[in-house]
């Protein structure tokens, strides 16, 4: 049986103008599989860390002393958990594509076999949502931290030349939302199509170098995505005169 990947996510119930694609359900059950998980790890952690507690609490501290070292003082806390939340959700929405037999449980339209669930990251609107939430929310946290004045003063100025790089700093704000959205697509939507055509050649024992591989790739972009957002929001939410060095740093 031939598995074709479409490009666009495939619509499987219509509610008017309200369509629910298998990237949209496939989002949902990781958000499910997410607080689940966060929710039981929460009821049984304590005090005395089992091996498991000890392995989170490694990663989490890991990742918050990263962001200390970029962004540092009380910046942390607010940067921290907004890239590490990107982070997991990528992480488990990259993932989930990977589950055995996740592309071969749906249903036939057109003759064609439309999986029920499919990798939310392997659908371009997932990952520009992803993108813009990252820059708005970025540009939310600069506003906040640094005062309008100093905000609009990146981009605007009396003087000729710093006003021109100004503007070419805020082309650069969507060329990294198109960046962010498209390196995310394009990577998770070729690791599916690889995927479905070794395993369409080879059932057994071939396709597992690919599938670890794509694992590391699905890791690899996740990191990708929250280091970046970290390195936007510690740069945007820095005093202009500290800039240079934040950059150099991230």
């Amino acid at each position: 049986m031939l598995i074709m990947v479409s490009f666009a996510a495939e619509p499987i119930i219509r509610f008017g103008f309200f369509t629910i694609t298998n990237s949209f359900l496939d989002v949902l059950l990781v958000d499910t599989a997410i607080i689940g998980i966060i929710w039981g790890f929460n009821k049984k952690a304590s005090l005395i860390p089992g091996a498991f507690q000890n392995f989170i609490e490694m990663i989490v501290e890991t990742f918050y002393n990263l962001t200390e070292s970029v962004a540092g003082g009380e910046r942390t806390p607010a940067i921290f958990s907004l890239s590490l939340s990107f982070f997991i959700f990528i992480l488990f929405a990259n993932w989930s594509g990977l589950i055995p037999g996740l592309n071969s449980v749906g249903f036939y339209r057109n003759h064609e076999l439309v999986p029920f669930l499919r990798a939310g990251t392997s659908d371009l609107n997932v990952t520009l949502a992803l993108a813009l939430v990252s820059a708005i929310a970025t540009h939310i946290y600069s506003l906040k931290t640094i005062g309008i004045k100093s905000y609009l003063g990146r981009y605007f100025s009396l003087n000729p030349i710093n006003l021109y790089v100004g503007l070419l700093e805020l082309v650069s704000e969507v060329t990294k939302v198109i960046s962010l959205s498209f390196r995310l697509f394009g990577n998770i939507f070729a690791g599916e199509i690889v995927l479905a055509t070794i395993s369409t050649i080879f059932a057994f024992v071939f396709p597992l170098p690919f599938l670890l591989l794509e694992i590391v790739v699905g890791f690899i972009q996740a990191l990708v995505f929250a280091m970046l957002t970290l390195a936007f929001m510690a740069i945007l939410s820095a005093p202009h005169q500290m800039q240079a060095k934040e950059v150099n740093h991230a």
